[in-house]
């Protein structure tokens, strides 16, 4: 394709624009039937039939229709006198000059302000933005702002006076902040701007600003337009995308896709046209120049990234994209909170990406994304769910956290899904339960869904290490019957072996007077010594001591191991209990022995109670009926 056919191709794109801006303007809506009722409102061009996402793009519009144009010159302040010369050499039956006026600021018909450059642009509406009469050559700019990013593919200009002879268009990315180069025009452009002139575009330039004159050898091609506009000197169109390699796969293109982009236009001129026959001043002797647009159009769309099909103005004014895809931002360049699942990306024509939510089985509000999760998952899903509530934990959500366990009788998704292991802080060895059963880890000897309890064979003990110690497991003792002549061993069981003293455990006056002594003991501890079980008790109360006087406070109490494991009598860690015993076994324990050491004697046949307070008054009674001599009597 010729230069002149792709300016041409650009002209034919600027007419179409400028139609559709101008019929949009009249209607105020951007179909001509936009304002019939409806029956229902139209499907969303973000989505398809069937709710999937795809690609949608605002409509193609003149972005700089109304906007406010920065010109560094306007003429009017004073008032100055301005004449249209011949472009070209005027031949001798010709007036060089072909027509004059007065630029008059205060006056509404004469004035000539940057806002007539974006205004209504038709053959009865001729206005025209005019710079100062300028004497040799000075740089006059014009400045637009399009109030956000936009994705455009041309620029153009519609001048009344003849073209410059040099020229730039600037584009910024930043609202002005910085300015870059965008396209030079110039009948010399190595010696104005240091390019060659129509150089190749290549993939490796396709984001430079290029140098050409084509300009000043299109009025051909401008003049319908340039005539319809109010004369001049025609049309510069500089067209963003013709002639690029990589405009043909825009969508895989972020140089081009970054190259299109534009938040304000600048344009600068360099220098008017010095070789026109010029005689604006002869009487005076002196030179003017001056220049006159009258339309300035940016032909592109509001930049969505492809996850919108319009843009509207938010509270405060400001332009901004209607985002879909659960995309956010003024370019919807980004994704919307909780929908970090996989990176946000610009829609193509294959591919909406749609931006996902995390999964977080309704347990967070909040999450992040993860690049090594992501490919890790072959590109599927790289949310992290932050802050897991309802005492749940991991990436998802999906599991209890410490101390925690399933309730399997509730969905993951339930507020009450993990349920406390309540471990016992001493049976247990830990706080974390079995995730599926609530299962807490017991210490030795230690049993029970919560370890709260000693297991079969196990006592419990003072010592919070190992709380349950076990008990050395014999078989009741052979009861030994003496003869003058042989010996017999018979076993019994332990129901026989308990039996004398099974039944009525209540205490009474009799079984006071019997027995060599009564005391109230905490049991504190228990280890064994030989075949005999030494407790370690805390005496708190002493009803009566036949013998050797007993004394509160810590002592010792001796049972026999076979009586310990028929559980006659029965003990428990921690636990008060009366006792009422005697000092001697043997008589009740034949072969047993004494205890290896000091210390109260337990057997089956005495009595061991749990304490209760109410026997206090009555254990005090039968002290004073024994001191009055009624034991001898019981």
């Amino acid at each position: 394709m010729t230069d002149s056919q792709r300016f041409l191709l650009v002209l034919c794109l600027v007419c179409v624009s400028t139609l559709l801006s101008r019929a949009a303007t009249h209607s105020g809506h951007p179909f001509p039937f936009a304002g019939q009722q409806q029956l229902a409102p139209p499907p969303d061009p973000c989505y398809d039939e069937s709710g999937t996402a795809r690609r949608c793009i605002p409509e193609f519009i003149n972005a700089a229709f109304s906007q406010d144009v920065t010109a560094t010159s306007v003429c009017g302040r004073p008032p100055s006198r301005a004449c249209v010369p011949y472009e070209g050499r005027a031949p001798s039956s010709h007036p060089a000059v072909r027509s004059c006026h007065v630029c008059d600021a205060a006056d509404v018909r004469r004035a000539h302000p940057p806002s007539y450059l974006t205004d209504l642009n038709s053959a009865h509406n001729l206005t025209c933005w005019q710079s100062e009469n300028l004497v040799g050559s000075q740089n006059v700019s014009l400045t637009l702002s399009l109030g956000k990013k936009f994705e455009i593919t041309y620029v153009s200009l519609q001048f009344c006076s003849p073209k410059p002879d040099s020229m730039t268009i600037y584009k910024s990315m930043d609202y002005g902040k910085s300015w870059l180069p965008y396209q030079y025009y110039s009948s010399q452009c190595r010696r104005v701007y240091g390019k060659p002139n129509k150089a190749a575009i290549t993939k490796q330039n396709e984001q430079e600003a290029l140098c050409t004159d084509v300009h000043l050898h299109s009025d051909t091609h401008a003049h319908a337009l340039a005539s319809s506009g109010g004369g001049g000197g025609g049309l510069i169109a500089f067209s963003t995308l013709d002639g690029r390699p990589s405009g043909k796969d825009f969508d895989s293109s972020p140089v081009l896709q970054d190259w299109v982009t534009v938040t304000d236009i600048r344009v600068v001129f360099t220098r008017p046209q010095l070789g026109l026959d010029d005689p604006v001043g002869l009487s005076s002797g002196a030179s003017t120049y001056f220049y006159a647009v009258g339309d300035f159009q940016v032909g592109g769309r509001c930049k969505c990234s492809g996850h919108a099909s319009r843009c509207m103005r938010d509270r405060e004014g400001k332009l901004v994209c209607d985002c879909k895809h659960n995309t956010e931002g003024p370019e919807c360049d980004r994704c919307k909170p909780f929908h970090y699942d996989r990176p946000w990306q610009r829609a193509t024509g294959r591919d909406a990406n749609e931006c996902l939510p995390c999964n977080c089985n309704l347990h967070a509000r909040r999450c992040r994304f993860n690049m090594e999760l992501y490919k890790l998952s072959g590109r599927k899903s790289g949310g992290v769910c932050m802050n897991c509530r309802h005492n749940t934990a991991g990436r998802h959500c999906h599991y209890c956290k410490e101390g925690f366990y399933r309730d399997m009788a509730r969905p993951i998704t339930h507020r009450r899904a993990c349920k406390a292991c309540d471990c016992h802080p001493v049976g247990a060895a830990g706080k974390t339960c079995n995730q599926t059963t609530g299962q807490c880890p017991c210490k030795d000897g230690v049993t029970g869904i919560t370890c709260n309890r000693c297991a079969k064979g196990y006592q419990q003990s003072r010592s919070p290490v190992a709380p349950c110690i076990k008990i050395p497991v014999i078989s009741p003792t052979a009861v030994v019957v003496s003869s003058s002549s042989t010996e017999t061993e018979e076993s019994a069981d332990c129901e026989s072996y308990c039996k004398p003293v099974k039944g009525n455990l209540k205490i009474n006056m009799k079984k006071y007077c019997k027995k060599d002594y009564a005391v109230q003991v905490n049991v504190l501890d228990m280890e064994t010594v030989g075949d005999w079980a030494k407790f370690t008790v805390n005496v708190v109360s002493v009803y009566k001591s036949r013998g050797e006087p007993l004394k509160r406070g810590d002592n010792l109490l001796w049972i026999h191991m076979k009586d310990l494991a028929c559980k006659c009598p029965r003990l428990q860690m921690s636990k008060r209990f009366l006792v009422l015993g005697t000092n001697d076994s043997a008589a009740s324990n034949v072969g047993a022995g004494s205890p290896p050491g000091t210390g109260l004697l337990a057997d089956k046949n005495s009595l061991v109670i749990q304490w209760r307070d109410v026997w206090t008054r009555r254990l005090r009674k039968f002290q004073r009926k024994e001191k009055k001599g009624k034991c001898s009597k019981a």
